[in-house]
């Protein structure tokens, strides 16, 4: 080798490889791929943990399947799973967008996996878009579930498909915001207690499968203006008597959607 050479050679290997010659390149991914990953991770989380799989697809199934082959509950007339088929789809926003993601969160809020993401590149809001994400996947997959077998049981869906996708989207917005403003505010267990003795209390008093109008007069007012109830009713009233845009129910959503949200925003704690 030729003195030239071997300085040049050493040279190099004082100043090391220019820019661009790293693979693969280092720095945070883009944003949405960031978002994506961690919506895919949380989807598999969720489908993986068997208490989670009871609260969201069994349950709601099993209630489906029960309460429209036998005969329990006074459904008025017509067929009881034209009845049941829309309050079993709200309870599944319910489940979903609610008590599961409120005691995940809880959780891994206990167990400092908030912080840990909050320190990540994934802003904190990019993993809140990415909770939500995983939300509305689990979602689609449970109406799927649920239509396919309310059509098996003789349902009869009709009404604007629009109008039902808007008061599922609100429906979600208003349980997501409740369910992270007590899963950003109380303990783990508080939440965990909390967000199951809730569900129970909707499942009996949200219309869901017991009609309204079977409460007291003064207990329906109250009830009426629950975000379930209001999710309940807008799909019974556009899936089973073929309404148009329920414009009240669908104005209560948004109202759980602002105040839950913007509470949750205003309230959470990261650790």
């Amino acid at each position: 080798m030729t003195a030239e050479a071997h300085a040049s050679t050493e040279a190099g290997a004082e100043t090391g490889p220019g820019p661009g010659t790293y693979a693969p390149r280092p720095g945070a991914a883009p944003l949405g791929r960031m978002i994506a990953a961690q919506a895919v991770l949380e989807t598999r989380m969720l489908l993986r943990n068997g208490e989670q799989l009871l609260l969201t697809v069994v349950i709601p199934t099993l209630l489906l399947v029960l309460f429209s082959t036998v005969d329990i509950v006074d459904t008025g007339d017509g067929e009881a799973v034209d009845f049941l088929a829309p309050g079993i789809l709200a309870l599944a926003v319910l489940s979903t967008a609610f008590t599961g993601q409120a005691i995940a969160t809880g959780f891994e809020r206990r167990y400092g996996v908030l912080k840990r993401l909050a320190s990540s590149p994934l802003p904190r809001w990019g993993l809140m878009t990415a909770k939500t994400l995983s939300v509305l996947v689990t979602e689609v997959l449970q109406v799927v579930l649920l239509t396919v077998i309310a059509l098996a049981l003789g349902w009869s869906p009709h009404g604007n498909p629009f109008a039902v996708l808007l008061l599922l989207v609100l429906g979600t917005a208003a349980f997501s915001g409740l369910g992270l403003l007590m899963a950003g505010t109380l303990k783990a267990e508080a939440t965990l207690a909390a967000a199951n003795l809730v569900f129970l209390l909707l499942l009996v008093g949200g219309g869901v499968i017991v009609p309204l109008d079977k409460f007291p007069d003064a207990a329906q007012s109250f009830l009426g203006l629950l975000p379930v109830s209001a999710l309940s009713e807008g799909l019974r009233d556009v899936l089973q008597h073929g309404a148009g845009m329920p414009w009240g129910n669908l104005g209560i959503l948004a109202v759980w959607a602002v105040l839950g949200l913007g509470a949750a925003a205003r309230f959470f704690r990261w650790e």
